[in-house]
């Protein structure tokens, strides 16, 4: 005999599950409808949907639960359970488990008596290719009749069709790994935090002459002038800067009317001593207050010849803004400007501490101007800093001295004054240590461990 045709309601209600899973946007939308729409046509007393992948299954939806709590003892049941039941099938076809047909383990039947009814009807979701992607659980008193299961399958295949393409459409963003891909990953990051990386850091750096010499005030004064720019070429014997002469003019005034004072006196004192016993003891002591005041007269004027001071040899020479020095005292040896070498540049780096690692005389540098990005400059640390001190910029740092290597057009682009960011490289180290160094050592100066 033919089957009976299934009613019209029921037909119309399957084609309108076709069009919700259609219309899902996402896996877990697509999960709730079959979870929970299934009820008005099939009375069940619980329906659950797994995403399988590989060997691991996922609990998606359970039928009138929003959230479920994944630490009560009911899911964690379910994690055993579910993969108990998916070996219990080997085809496309859904299949009906009665509690009082199968034997599942003991731990499986304990909750199956405690959570489950009867029996349970097994769904398989299969894509157009035949590979399993999920698991449709609805518990049941009695088994469904052959007649809804046979119309159920078009649904079932639609399920499986809309699955697959919201899988391949969310691959690159809804993609989890599996447990052994998750091991792999963790043993290649584990490998690669040993891979031996060369140690670097990044600081502040300018251009300087390896040969500059120093230019200091010869003697106490105030700056009148300067006669050079910043960075302008001078010769030697030019013209640098001057101090104000007004004091020492006026002191060698009147030293000079000292001087002629006590000459004055000492020749007094030689014509009464012809007579006078007594003047001619105080030519000892006149004369020595003469000579004392043609000292102090020699003396001063030899500062005031001193208040020109000229260029030792030829350079360029190296200071602020001639604004900041006109008018300011200065004491001797205080630095006014220097005299550099264009010809003979380096690197001066200022390494803060914070950032400081173990660096040698012989280590590379690279560094890259502001003016020159694409012209970086390369060479070796000569000279590094004992001692840290703080920089203009309030930074204490260790104060850095690389040469320049003699590359064909990189000498060009080194001109003094020129500042950029150098990369100091030092001795190769572990992945692990040089990303984890500095907050090791934050974290050893925080707890003092």
């Amino acid at each position: 005999m033919n089957e009976p045709f299934p009613p019209a309601p029921l037909l119309m209600y399957l084609d309108a599950l076709r069009e919700r899973a259609m219309a899902a946007e996402s896996i877990d939308a697509l999960a709730f409808t079959m979870a929970n729409d299934l009820h008005a046509v099939q009375a069940f007393r619980q329906a659950l949907v797994f995403a399988e992948h590989g060997r691991r299954r996922e609990l998606l939806c359970v039928s009138g639960l929003a959230l479920p709590d994944e630490d009560s003892p009911y899911l964690v049941w379910l994690n055993r359970a579910s993969a108990w039941v998916a070996a219990q099938l080997d085809s496309q076809t859904p299949r009906w488990l009665a509690r009082d047909a199968v034997e599942p383990p003991a731990d499986i039947a304990e909750g199956w008596a405690e959570w489950w009814p009867a029996g349970v009807w097994c769904v398989p979701v299969h894509a157009p290719d035949g590979r399993r992607l999920a698991l449709l659980l609805v518990l049941l008193d009695d088994p469904p009749g052959e007649a809804f299961a046979t119309v159920l399958r078009g649904v079932v295949k639609t399920w499986g069709y809309c699955w697959w393409a919201l899988a391949r459409r969310n691959w690159r963003f809804g993609w989890r790994p599996s447990r052994r891909q998750v091991l792999i990953a963790c043993a290649l990051v584990a490998l690669l935090l040993f891979v031996p990386v060369r140690q670097t850091v990044l600081a502040p750096a300018e251009i300087v002459s390896s040969n500059a010499r120093i230019v200091s005030s010869p003697i106490d004064g105030v700056i009148a002038s300067l006669a050079v720019s910043p960075n302008q070429r001078v010769n030697a014997g030019a013209l640098l800067f001057s101090l104000d002469e007004t004091s020492l003019r006026s002191r060698v005034d009147v030293l000079r009317r000292q001087v002629a004072v006590a000459d004055a006196e000492l020749t007094a004192a030689s014509q009464r001593a012809f007579d006078n016993v007594q003047s001619k003891n105080e030519l000892t002591v006149l004369n020595g207050v003469a000579e004392q005041r043609r000292a102090e007269l020699a003396a001063v004027t030899a500062q005031l010849q001193r208040t020109r001071v000229f260029a030792p040899e030829n350079g360029v020479a190296v200071f602020s803004d001639p604004n900041d020095w006109i008018g300011k005292p200065v004491v001797t040896g205080e630095r006014i400007l220097q005299l550099a070498d264009p010809g003979k540049p380096a690197i001066l780096v200022h390494l803060a501490v914070a950032d400081a690692i173990a660096l040698d005389a012989g280590d590379e540098v690279t560094l890259y101007l502001t003016a020159w990005p694409l012209a970086p400059l390369h060479g070796r640390i000569v000279e590094t800093s004992y001692e840290a001190r703080p920089t203009e910029d309030d930074i204490v740092a260790y104060r850095l001295l690389a040469s320049v290597d003699d590359a064909a057009g990189e000498r060009e682009h080194a001109r003094l004054g020129l500042h950029g960011t150098a990369k100091l490289y030092g001795k190769p180290v572990s992945l692990a240590y040089y990303l984890l160094r500095r907050p090791l050592a934050a974290l050893r100066a925080w707890t003092g461990l």
